[in-house]
């Protein structure tokens, strides 16, 4: 089934002009980039956004960091979007990452872990919402 997914590439990636790289490999994967933009999350959409680990203990560091430069927010649509991103990006802990996934080749960090990718098809409908309108999305 065709789904769309959110992605972020991180202010780690994006300090490095890694997008184009990291848009080579999503596209490789056979998902579709339908919304882009470049923004600098303020520390309010920061918070919001990763609310769900306000009481864990890396919380502040984490709005730290994605505060702390650019960061590309992206749409991307096909045929199981949601996991089939989830596969491209690789472990959350780069260390774990498989061999040609995006954190293998380019996550600096377990924080700095390059990107983003929602983990449900429920929640990517949240987060694309929080940066993107129908409008924007020109699937």
């Amino acid at each position: 089934m065709t789904e769309r997914t959110l992605s972020i590439i991180k202010p780690d990636a994006t300090r490095r002009n890694l997008t184009g790289k990291i848009n080579a490999v999503i596209e490789e994967a056979g998902l579709r980039i339908v919304g882009q933009r470049r923004i600098r999350m303020s520390r309010a959409q920061a918070e919001a956004f990763y609310g769900i680990h306000k009481e864990k203990p890396f919380f502040g560091e984490l709005v730290e960091f994605m505060t702390s430069g650019p960061v590309v927010v992206q749409v991307l649509e096909g045929e199981g979007a949601v996991s089939r991103y989830r596969e491209v990006m690789g472990a959350t802990n780069p260390a774990n990452a498989a061999p040609g996934t995006i954190r293998q080749l380019y996550a600096e960090s377990f924080t700095g872990n390059s990107v983003h990718g929602s983990d449900s098809p429920e929640n990517a409908r949240d987060e694309i919402s929080q940066f993107f309108t129908e409008a924007d999305i020109v699937g």
